[in-house]
């Protein structure tokens, strides 16, 4: 079952997902080097026919690209553990679902922003985006635990 989560139980998270957050998206660019760098190497390896392979760093590149992907999947599953849903890496776009009248939307947030002014429908993506307004505010509900 999903967690809801009020304007303010959603904003209170902010300083701690941002740094998590922006570790990410670090780790992600770290990753796209690595496979780069292990791309650009095998194509080397068959521009050569195969005869000259340094098996070391063959597998130095593989390993590194290996071991950025792990902590890709930690992080943004430490992230979700929150409640919040991670929606763009390129972006930088978390969620975190709310009930608006009874239904189902979600908070949307994006880095670099200040706090979250933002909603939209499951829907209809970061596009769809709504400002926060009195009626919205008068109208959502989290989960009365959290």
């Amino acid at each position: 079952m999903p967690r809801y989560f009020t304007l303010s139980q959603a904003q209170s998270l902010l300083p701690l997902l941002e740094k998590e957050f922006r570790q990410v998206v670090h780790i992600r660019r770290e990753l796209e080097g690595a496979a780069s760098d292990l791309d650009a190497y095998s194509q080397h390896i068959a521009m050569a026919g195969g005869a000259l392979v340094d098996q070391r760093r063959l597998l130095s590149l593989r390993g590194r690209r290996d071991a950025l992907a792990t902590r890709l999947k930690e992080g943004i599953e430490a992230i979700q553990e929150h409640g919040c849903q991670v929606k763009d890496l390129d972006m930088g776009l978390l969620d975190f679902p709310t009930l608006l009248r009874g239904q189902e939307v979600l908070l949307c947030w994006k880095l670099g922003e200040s706090e979250i002014a933002y909603w939209h429908g499951t829907e209809e993506g970061f596009r769809g985006r709504k400002p926060i307004d009195d009626d919205f505010l008068a109208n959502h509900a989290g989960d009365p635990q959290h």
